[in-house]
């Protein structure tokens, strides 16, 4: 279906614009004002709910946009505010004449700002900090108005250094007091107020150690601000107008577009080794487990990257390049070789050559593994995303995968299936269709509505159903998108027990990836990257929107981010909660007493200790995320500390906790395991992170009484047909 939606909208899209923009716009050289045109344009013509663009419109992109590139109000002076306000009900305007002079003012602007910032920084840190006088930094940016003078300007970031400082300067004060205790001269409980730090302990030298850290840590900020040309700026300008619609909708650069395709298959085409830009060139921060750079075993964590050849040509330097610039070099097809040189971490220099491959993200895949719950066996299978490969959905997919997991917990003699959707962001609306249909024999799924069209409802027309057991889905507030598909439909089902957060996310909208490029004819201006739009909304079967409201749980469990401010109702520009006439479906039968299992699970946690500390502690880190009034003072910040160490001692025990089940790996991983040592490192952390999971033991305890209903069930059938 988005396939043909995406056909659909093109078609039209390509037939308007042909008319309209090749004799208008294709003669302008200016990439930028092109982009700005295409993208109103398909806008207007595209988005689910267009906004009308005029003074409010473009006083809001004002606002947004200077928010966005100086967010804590440390580069612009209120002069430059000044003078920009003159473009506040202006945008709109430029909007429809293809105009970016409010654009140019800006960046413009900002480049000599950033260069002056580079200067206070380094002199602001030329100089000691005094941590014995009463001073405070607010930490809120948003009640802050912009510095009147660069004398106040300087002071503000004296201020955030001084804080950002301070806390490296009490982390080598607490490292030096460490190894005096080592050596017995000192008490190890002590906590000191800065006069009390003993002479033995040089503050002044650890406080120029600590300026240092600081100082690099920016040093590299800026070297990466450097590396941004214009066009990046722009983008993050186009993204403010764009982001006016609503808040899943948004531009992606090229680049920016080839990374969206990576995180949504898993896959790309390379040497599997993510990289991080150093001065002396491209670092290897990690090796992807089972690439080639994983096989061949030539490279390893900490070698840096400083030349690039392609299959024995001239190798070209790449010591000060853009990241991105040197990641293109190293990329390439399957079956290619790229000739690396490299300084080993023991400083030796050698090149490398290695043949790129397809390389597979599997922490992006679906893993499940078993339960062994006493005299019981349960399955849980953790999605992170509904991947799915767009070019080709044949290959690997989330709905696939699932399906195979739960065929292999099967035969592994599982009792009932936990399906982990905590974090799960969405993806593909097709694949979350298809996952639905493999716990119901067949019937709708989810109802989807383009802008004046009328409904459309996606089913599952399978009749085969590959699990027909218990089945518990846990969700929290980030589970969003096609999570909230499927936990809804397997809620009005009453196919599975949803718990989790009292609510998901509540992004109950559908976006579509529209390529640029094909909306044109005659491009001159190279890849115009591609648009996300949000085009449909989806609804659930029962007629209700998960927009904004999310889908509420069966089972409320408190996390710690209970009282945080997550989720669609608290992004800019949402679309609104509405509701459509429900489709026609079935509950499903296989329990026989579904609200039972849920009473007894909300009895329990309302009587578990563990329950109320994860309560005390999400409202906790509600009052932590509330401060935002910090002493610079050390014996203050020293104070505050060791009063946040208690609490946070207290919740220690939460990592603590053992929920007496074992988790093991399926026998199809263990046989891997022999071959890839990461990977069974990996399954080893995740089983002991399960095992501290008290999420995952109620919903144990769920599966559980499930299980014991179906028996029921089938006992009574039994009778029943016995009798007759």
């Amino acid at each position: 279906m988005k396939k043909n939606f995406i056909l659909a909208l093109l078609v039209i899209l390509v037939a308007v614009a042909s008319c309209s923009f090749t004799n208008k716009s294709f003669d302008n050289d200016d990439k930028d004002k092109f982009l700005l045109e295409l993208i109103s344009y398909v806008l207007e013509r595209g988005h689910y709910e267009p906004k009308e663009v005029n003074d409010t419109f473009s006083s809001n992109v004002f606002d947004d946009f200077i928010e966005v590139i100086d967010p804590t109000k440390r580069y612009f002076l209120e002069s430059d505010i000044r003078e920009f306000e003159k473009y506040r009900f202006m945008i709109d305007d430029e909007i429809r004449n293809t105009d970016i002079e409010f654009f140019n003012a800006v960046y413009q602007r900002l480049m000599v700002r950033m260069d002056e910032a580079k200067e206070i920084y380094k002199e602001v840190l030329a100089q000691p900090f005094d941590y014995s006088i009463d001073e405070t930094i607010e930490i809120d940016y948003d009640k802050q108005e912009f510095a009147t003078s660069k004398k106040e300007l300087k002071e503000r970031w004296r201020k955030q250094l001084k804080y950002n400082t301070l806390n490296v300067f009490d982390d080598k004060i607490d490292n030096r007091i460490a190894d005096a205790n080592a050596n017995g001269s000192l008490n190890a409980d002590a906590v000191m107020a800065f006069n009390e730090i003993p002479s033995s302990i040089d503050k002044a030298a650890i406080e120029e150690e600590a300026r240092e850290v600081t100082k690099n840590t920016l040093d590299e900020f800026f070297d990466f601000v450097d590396d941004l040309e214009r066009k990046d700026w722009f983008v993050q300008y186009l993204n403010t107008i764009v982001e006016e619609f609503d808040p899943h909708t948004f531009y992606f650069a090229p680049e920016e577009k080839e990374r969206f395709d990576i995180g949504m298959s898993g896959k790309f085409e390379g040497i599997g080794a993510r990289l991080q830009k150093k001065p002396e060139g491209a670092k290897i921060v990690e090796i992807i487990s089972g690439g080639p750079v994983w096989r061949d075993q030539s490279l390893e964590v900490g070698d840096q990257i400083l030349k690039v050849g392609q299959d024995g040509e001239e190798p070209i330097n790449i010591v000060g390049m853009r990241l991105e610039d040197a990641i293109k070099l190293i990329k390439g097809p399957e079956g290619t070789v790229v000739d690396l040189t490299v300084r080993k971490v023991d400083g030796t220099i050698e090149t490398v050559s290695i043949t790129r491959d397809v390389v597979e993200l599997e922490e992006s895949y679906a893993k499940s593994a078993t339960i062994d719950a006493g005299n019981e066996k349960f399955g849980l299978i953790n999605l992170p995303k509904f991947y799915v490969d767009f070019e080709d959905y044949s290959e690997r997919n989330a709905a696939t995968d699932v399906a195979k997991e739960l065929e292999r917990l099967k035969e592994a003699g599982a009792e009932g299936i936990i399906l982990d959707l905590r974090d799960n962001g969405g993806g593909s609306l097709k694949t979350v269709v298809e996952m639905a249909g493999l716990f119901i024999k067949d019937g709708p799924i989810v109802q989807v509505r383009s802008s004046g069209q009328r409904k459309e409802v996606h089913e599952d027309k399978d009749e085969r159903i590959q699990w027909d057991g218990p089945l518990v889905i846990l969700v929290n507030e980030l589970s969003a998108s096609a999570s909230e598909i499927l936990a809804a439909a397997m809620q009005d089902y009453k196919r599975a027990v949803i718990i989790g957060s009292k609510q998901t996310f509540g992004k109950g909208t559908v976006q579509n990836v529209i390529p640029l490029d094909g909306i044109v004819r005659g491009n001159e201006h190279g890849d115009l990257g591609a648009i996300k739009l949000t085009t449909q909304k989806f609804y659930r079967i029962n007629g209700g929107s998960t927009q904004l409201e999310g889908v509420k749980s069966d089972i409320v469990v408190p996390d710690r981010y209970s009282y945080i401010d997550l989720g669609e109702r608290d992004q800019q520009n949402p679309l609104g909660w509405d509701k459509i006439t429900p489709a026609d479906y079935e509950v499903w039968d296989g329990y026989i007493d579904f609200d039972d299992a849920v009473k007894k699970s909300k009895d329990r946690m309302a009587t578990n200790e563990q329950i109320k500390l994860i309560e005390e502690n999400a409202r906790w880190v509600k009052e932590q995320q509330d401060e935002n009034l910090i002493s610079l003072r050390y014996d203050d910040y020293i104070s505050k500390e060791q009063e946040a160490k208690k609490r946070a001692e207290k919740f220690k025990s939460l990592r603590d906790y053992d929920s007496k089940l074992s988790f093991s790996s399926l026998q199809y991983e263990k046989e891997l395991f022999t071959q890839d040592s990461v990977l069974r490192e990996k399954r080893n952390r995740w089983h002991q992170d399960l095992a501290r999971d008290i999420y995952v033991e109620e919903a144990v305890n769920v599966l559980r009484d499930l299980h014991q209903n179906n028996i029921k069930k089938k006992e009574s059938e039994l009778a029943s047909v016995n009798k007759g």
